[in-house]
């Protein structure tokens, strides 16, 4: 069971999502997209929420509203957390999310610990947690086959890219091969239509020696 929350609507479209357990975080830390942010509840145990950010968008773009609601959340769903005040929360994107055999379930390290932030939440704002829950929906999604899908639709956008560009190049090429071609031709017009001195001095001696015969 995944559990979606909806944040603060003046803030865009942005979807902040949950495992209902280790098990179900265990799924999203392997199915996870490149555009999803990863936050806990740092040195204490805490749900994994997520935030899904807009194609092409970073962790640099993340609304200081919406930031908050993704800090407010997973602050509340810590059993620990939640109970006492100026509780430290880290995000990172979730590529670099790195999970090893030797990890228990649901547990988490990181590729880079400089692509690591922290949030400090210095209590619990019930008003932004009630409204967050409000928009709670539980699904089960088939998390395997959203990244499967995701996959093809990126396979199948770079190789439209790739025949875009082919057919770029082709044209191109075809372009710089006309071009060539016709200066070519005006080249050889012109050799056609050029003269030498002694072509003109030819043509006088004919002309005189045909007046010479008549006369």
């Amino acid at each position: 069971m995944v559990f979606y929350f909806k944040a603060r609507p003046e803030a865009g479209d942005y979807t902040i999502f949950m495992g209902l357990d280790k098990y179900e975080n265990e799924e999203l830390i392997k199915f996870g997209f490149p555009e999803d942010i990863w936050f806990h509840v740092d040195k204490m145990s805490s749900a994994h929420v997520y935030l899904r950010l807009n194609k092409g968008q970073t962790f640099d773009d993340i609304p200081e509203g919406v930031l908050e609601d993704c800090a407010q959340l997973v602050k509340a769903n810590s059993i620990q957390g939640n109970k006492v005040n100026n509780v430290d929360v880290v995000y990172t994107p979730w590529q670099n999310l790195k999970k090893t055999a030797s990890m228990d379930v649901g547990q988490v390290s990181f590729h880079n610990p400089k692509m690591v932030r922290t949030v400090r939440v210095e209590k619990r704002i019930n008003e932004i947690v009630n409204r967050l829950n409000r928009t709670k929906v539980e699904r089960k999604p088939d998390l395997k086959a959203e990244r499967e899908a995701v996959n093809a639709a990126e396979r199948a956008e770079r190789k439209q890219q790739l025949r875009e560009k082919k057919r770029r190049e082709d044209m191109d090429r075809l372009e710089k091969e006309r071009q060539a071609e016709m200066r070519s031709y005006k080249n050889l017009m012109v050799a056609d239509k050029m003269t030498s001195n002694k072509d003109v001095a030819s043509a006088n001696k004919s002309l005189q020696e045909m007046e010479e015969d008549f006369m």
